[in-house]
């Protein structure tokens, strides 16, 4: 059973392990939209992420890294 948009601290911790060079409070939603839809596990319709999951990716991912 792959990724859907509600796994929002799965997701945070791919992103954090495909991206490390990457920090997170400076990535634009459309950017992380675009990497969410990229990772492996990922299978979910792209048009069901609003602003509000997405922020709450952005932030998951953050304090994972804290």
């Amino acid at each position: 059973m792959g990724l859907k948009w509600v796994d929002v601290l799965e997701i945070a911790i791919q992103l954090a392990e495909a991206k490390p060079e990457v920090d997170p409070r400076y990535v634009n939603l459309v950017e992380l939209h675009r990497w969410v839809m990229e990772l492996p596990e990922f299978d979910d319709d792209p048009n069901r992420a609003g602003e509000k999951v997405l922020e709450a990716i952005q932030t998951a991912w953050i304090e994972e890294l804290e």
